[in-house]
């Protein structure tokens, strides 16, 4: 069974306890995967809380362009909002797609052939899916998962997932039709796929997610609505379908009314299917012990 490990505290020495409690030191050039937020978004996380942890491990803040219009869609406006939001102050940015991508394979599914990763993926030697968890208006929620899949994605690899493996144009991909269980599927077969692959080349990852500005929409948006309830605190394991399935359940048992706006989000994009999904690609498990720290 895995453990997650949880901090109801949120702060800069709370996310250093949580990484400890993994028993894991990351080595080599550490890339660590946020979300730089888009242009306008609130609920990013930010420098004051994170930075300290990434100059710990003197990691880079990685990430990879958007498919949509917006603010984020190509190097040079993409690494002006890092730098707006506070990335730069505390650590290297290296957008991944900025000289390319690599195709590494789908070993299980039925929607993708492969997943497409910017380029210098390659260049790191382990890694840290530092996951902002809130709602999503196409996946129901964000955590580590999307993060895995979406997130380590090239700008072609994003329109490739959320067209569910139909085209890699990120003009096309929006005019795709498939259902919408088929894209929580294919989420989760890229995320199984990127942990494959790092698994095959022996390269460490752990997954982080601070629940915080609890949002019913992503720090992808633009408009990004305020947050609907209370902070959770953090969880940390080296599974992450535990981690995000131990996210929907303090959201699930929160007392907060305003968990019923993110509960309808998620549930009305089947946002939660991704859990048994992964699982039965063999991406980690849903049942874990909570061990607090």
């Amino acid at each position: 069974m895995a453990k997650v490990y949880y901090s109801k505290e949120i702060s800069p020495k709370a996310l250093m306890r949580v990484y400890e409690a993994l028993g894991v030191k990351l080595g080599g050039k550490v890339g660590v995967k946020v979300s730089t937020g888009e242009k306008g978004a609130k609920g990013y996380l930010k420098a004051d809380l994170i930075g300290p942890f990434v100059k710990s491990l003197n990691g880079v803040i990685v990430e990879c362009n958007t498919a949509y219009t917006g603010a984020r869609n190509n190097v040079s406006d993409h690494m002006e909002v890092a730098k707006e939001h506070g990335f730069t102050s505390f650590a290297e940015v290296d957008i991944m797609d900025a000289e390319g991508e690599i195709k590494i394979p789908v070993k299980k599914g039925k929607h993708l052939k492969y997943d497409l990763l910017g380029s210098h993926f390659d260049n790191y030697d382990s890694f840290v899916n530092l996951a902002h968890g809130k709602g999503h208006m196409m996946g129901g929620f964000g955590a580590n998962l999307k993060n895995q899949s979406i997130g380590f994605a090239s700008r072609e690899g994003k329109a490739y997932i959320h067209s569910c493996g139909k085209t890699k144009s990120p003009k096309l991909c929006w005019l795709s039709r498939h259902e919408q269980i088929d894209f929580i599927e294919s989420m989760a077969e890229a995320a199984t796929a990127v942990a494959d692959y790092l698994k095959d080349c022996d390269k460490p990852i752990v997954y982080i997610t601070v629940m915080n500005a609890l949002s019913t929409s992503c720090d992808c948006d633009a408009n990004q609505d305020d947050p609907v309830m209370e902070d959770l605190g953090i969880v940390a394991s080296l599974d992450p379908v535990a981690n995000d399935q131990a996210f929907i359940d303090m959201v699930w048992a929160s007392k907060d009314p305003g968990a019923e706006l993110l509960k309808e989000r998620i549930d009305s994009r089947l946002g939660r299917e991704i859990l048994p999904y992964a699982e039965s690609l063999g991406l980690g498990k849903r049942e874990y012990e909570l061990v607090e720290v």
